[in-house]
């Protein structure tokens, strides 16, 4: 007997399993705005060093704020005033000809800087100084960020394989609210640094729990439309936290506010059922039965399961040990097992690397900050909505490899496009980034598919840490146009192109049901594996 009978008798996405994905849904809406959010919090505004010093309460008092910077400030070539350098010493002469600044000698800034207010009230970088030779500390904190996200995600795999989902997930509510809300009231570069890898550590929990959660909750038929529901999440949080920006310019009360979400995820989480799936393959029938019935009740089929009792779920699955701990060494234990998380494990360090490559490089817009943030999260809208279609009508397997190819194929076609061109770069970007969307949140829901039940966690955790790894990689990347200006696009093309060749080599679980167990995988090879599973027609 298979949990696809089961949930076949009891309704695989009726009332039950739409509460799983809107209490999921609020939780996972304050990821995205704290993976976008160093965009804002440790945004760069004008500045330019502090000439108080040279203020001797002579002439200089009596000149205009603009007449102040005149003599005061060196002017760069676009006509802007330093932001790093001033002068030793008042150089009136240049109120007569503000050209004639050479040999005139040049300071590092004394007194710190003044920033330029006007977009944003107060964000890291004018809170501690972060400009100049410490702009590297800014940069650094999206990466320290990131850091956090992929250990945690390796953790909160193997936990939630462990000890279940349910409570996992709440774990990673509690942890993550409180370590952000923390961060928000640091005294020092150094404290926040250190607030911000724990938040990543422990919000990511929130989006690979909640993930698997609802795909083992849900029958055959309805499992690529919580896959969606779960990615359009993602792009419903970017594109509301561009109108949250705009409106809160301050970067505490910013963290605070795309924070605050989880309180209601902690509240609602009473209601989230633990995966069935996982008691059962962990031997505890008894609460199995308790969610499948509460399930049956609310989807009102209640007299299709008045017969479940513990003996039948034992049936379901037959574990190798049922009461052994799995861990992320079954992962390479076993030979097909070891194929399937080597396969996944480069197709999403390839989409992860492609989608963020092209995200950091996508320019031509000429927006402000908030209209680009708006346009980049409503890019992912239509190729989102477009593989719902595409994943029943032509498949897993096929949707990734296509998304992937197409997204190359934008990048390669971006390299021999002349830079004067600009309006059709940015068009062929754009759908770069839609195609790279696309194979995001295919990949998401395909993974969850191809590993078995007792070791899904552990798959997605792994996953989730090589797809942070191409994160950090991908600004890296970017930076290679010192050697090259087309370097770092012949890069993420040759990426694209990678992760599309491995995908080609995975199974195809279109209509199939979930292996549950490592012997499911073993005993017969991967692909053969999803085909001896009974397949809803």
């Amino acid at each position: 007997m298979k949990f696809e009978n089961i949930l076949a008798d009891i309704d695989g996405f009726g009332r039950f399993q739409i509460m799983i994905i809107v209490i999921s849904f609020i939780g996972r809406f304050t990821l995205p705005c704290h993976f976008m959010l160093n965009n804002f919090v440790a945004a760069v505004p004008s500045h330019h060093c502090d000439i108080s010093s040279l203020d001797d309460g002579g002439f200089f008092s009596s000149l205009s704020q603009e007449e102040r910077l005149i003599v005061s400030i060196p002017v760069q070539e676009d006509g802007t005033p330093a932001s790093c350098q001033m002068f030793a010493e008042p150089q009136y002469h240049l109120l007569l000809n503000s050209s004639n600044i050479i040999e005139v000698p040049t300071v590092p800034c004394q007194n710190g800087w003044v920033y330029d207010n006007t977009t944003f009230k107060s964000t890291l970088t004018s809170q501690w100084d972060l400009v100049c030779d410490k702009r590297g500390k800014n940069k650094a904190t999206a990466t320290i960020f990131f850091v956090g996200v992929m250990f945690g995600a390796v953790t909160f795999g193997s936990l939630s394989d462990r000890f279940g989902r349910r409570i996992m997930l709440l774990v990673s509510y509690v942890s993550g609210m409180l370590f952000a809300i923390a961060s928000a009231f640091s005294t020092s570069y150094l404290m926040f640094a250190v607030l911000r890898f724990f938040t990543g550590f422990c919000i990511t929990g929130i989006v690979i729990v909640s993930a698997v959660l609802s795909v083992e909750w849900v029958d055959i038929k309805h499992r690529k439309l919580v896959g969606v529901i779960d990615s359009l999440s993602w792009t419903f949080g970017n594109t509301v936290f561009a109108a949250i920006a705009y409106f809160v310019n301050d970067w505490r009360w910013l963290i605070l506010s795309v924070t605050s979400p989880l309180i209601l995820a902690i509240i609602t989480w009473r209601w989230m059922p633990e995966s069935a799936r996982w008691l059962i393959a962990n031997g505890k029938l008894k609460e199995a039965q308790m969610y499948l019935k509460k399930c049956a009740k609310m989807n009102r089929t209640e007299d299709s399961i008045q017969t479940l009792n513990t003996e039948t779920l034992a049936t379901i699955v037959v574990t190798e040990k049922r009461d052994r701990t799995y861990s992320y060494l079954d992962l390479i234990r076993t030979p097909n097992i070891r194929k399937l998380a080597l396969r996944t494990g480069v197709v999403w360090f390839c989409v992860a690397t492609a989608f963020y490559g092209i995200s950091f490089n996508l320019t031509g817009f000429g927006l402000n900050i908030y209209l680009t943030q708006f346009a980049y999260s409503s890019i992912e809208l239509p190729a989102k909505v477009a593989i719902y279609y595409l994943l029943d009508k032509i498949g897993r397997r096929r949707t990734e490899v296509g998304a992937l190819l197409m997204t190359a194929a934008c990048l390669g076609i971006n390299i021999v496009i002349p830079k004067d061109m600009s309006v059709v770069r940015t068009v062929v970007s754009v759908l770069g980034k839609g195609f790279s969307a696309a194979s995001f949140g295919t990949i998401v829901l395909y993974s969850s598919e191809l590993y078995p039940t007792v070791i899904r966690q552990n798959g997605m955790g792994y996953n989730s840490f090589m797809a942070r790894l191409g994160v950090a990689v991908s600004p890296l990347i970017l930076l290679l146009d010192e050697v090259w200006k087309e370097l770092p696009q012949v890069v993420l093309f040759s990426v694209a192109v990678l992760g599309g060749i491995v995908a080609r080599a995975l199974p195809e679980t279109r209509n199939r049901c979930l292996p549950e167990t490592i012997e499911d995988i073993e005993s017969s090879g991967i692909e053969k594996s999803l085909e001896k599973s009974v397949e809803i027609k």
